[in-house]
């Protein structure tokens, strides 16, 4: 009998088209260890990938993540009082030792900024919840109602978009009265036109959804279609909307506590910070430059945040 030969080849148990994620991550980082990282944990990939496309929106996060952590821990980021000062240091130029210079009672201008960033941002918190919860309700009511109602709100919708933000406020204030938390409400009413508008778009757009038409036939209530079908699907524009709001609500409240609205000395906020040094601007520029850079970078930086939203929610439809 002839004996048949085997002319099989067994492939190795690891191959390297066959190699394990592990395997992988380890051939990587063999290669560079940005790779094996990458490799090992591909969401962090995607997320580097996405920072190395959008740096702008990466500083931009960055920049209000570090103001909302000065106003929950500033103790964290200056040893310096905020309303305690050295008569002998007064009016000192920036320095390693005061970021920002000093004021001329002699108090450290960075801890004034950082402290004052609670009440500023607090502020702009109570004026965003204010035009984003008052100004959904309408524009849904709106939107969904229609007929009379929806003309009667939006003529007075019209005729607050037809006064400028800020005479509105100020109107507002001369009513309510001095104070951080009625500057706030101030400004989130003269906001609540443009929550409306948005809303009640995009309540008319999801109304005519097939799923929504869906719920009508089977006998869904309105307020069960309002709640659990329209609201959730028109909610993206109007929440980009708020980032795009905040920065407004920073700017709107840092102006009317420059006009001297705000709180009382000698309390920090950002717009009197800039309303008590523009008498020194000659001799001690830094006094309004300074905070007036912190108030620009966090507007610019939410304006960012709120295109990015927006292309976010265009993509998604």
């Amino acid at each position: 009998m002839s004996q048949q030969l085997d002319t099989r080849v067994e492939s190795p148990p690891e191959a390297a088209g066959s190699l394990p994620p592990s395997g992988l991550g380890e051939v990587a980082a063999a290669v560079h260890p940005a790779l094996g990282v990458a490799a090992k944990y591909p969401r962090a990939g995607r997320l580097a990938r996405a920072a190395v496309a959008r740096p702008g929106l990466v500083l931009s996060v960055l920049v209000v993540a570090l103001v909302i952590l000065w106003a929950l821990v500033p103790t964290a980021f200056t040893s310096w009082p905020p309303d305690t000062g050295v008569p002998s240091a007064r009016l000192k130029a920036p320095s390693p030792e005061h970021w920002f210079g000093t004021d001329s009672l002699g108090r450290d201008l960075f801890s004034r900024v950082v402290h004052g960033s609670a009440t500023s941002l607090a502020a702009t918190a109570v004026a965003v919840a204010v035009g984003l919860v008052a100004g959904s309700a309408l524009g849904l009511l709106a939107g969904s109602l229609r007929g009379w109602m929806d003309d009667a709100i939006m003529r007075v919708m019209d005729v607050l978009l037809a006064i400028p933000s800020l005479l509105l406020s100020l109107a507002l204030i001369t009513v309510l009265g001095f104070g951080t938390i009625n500057i706030a409400v101030a400004v989130g009413v003269a906001s609540v036109a443009n929550f409306a508008r948005i809303m009640r778009a995009e309540t008319l757009r999801v109304s005519t959804a097939v799923y929504v038409e869906a719920a009508r036939s089977a006998g869904v209530r309105w307020h069960n279609i309002l709640l659990r079908h329209i609201l959730p699907n028109a909610a993206g524009p109007v929440l980009a909307l708020s980032a795009l709001e905040f920065g407004m609500a920073v700017l709107s409240i840092s102006s009317l506590s420059f006009l001297g609205f705000g709180a009382p000395p000698p309390s920090a906020e950002w717009g009197s910070l800039v309303a008590g040094g523009r008498d020194y601007l000659v001799a001690a520029w830094w006094l309004v430059t300074l905070p007036g850079m912190v108030i620009a970078a966090v507007v610019l930086s939410t304006n960012r945040i709120s295109h990015a939203f927006q292309d976010a929610e265009r993509n998604r439809a």
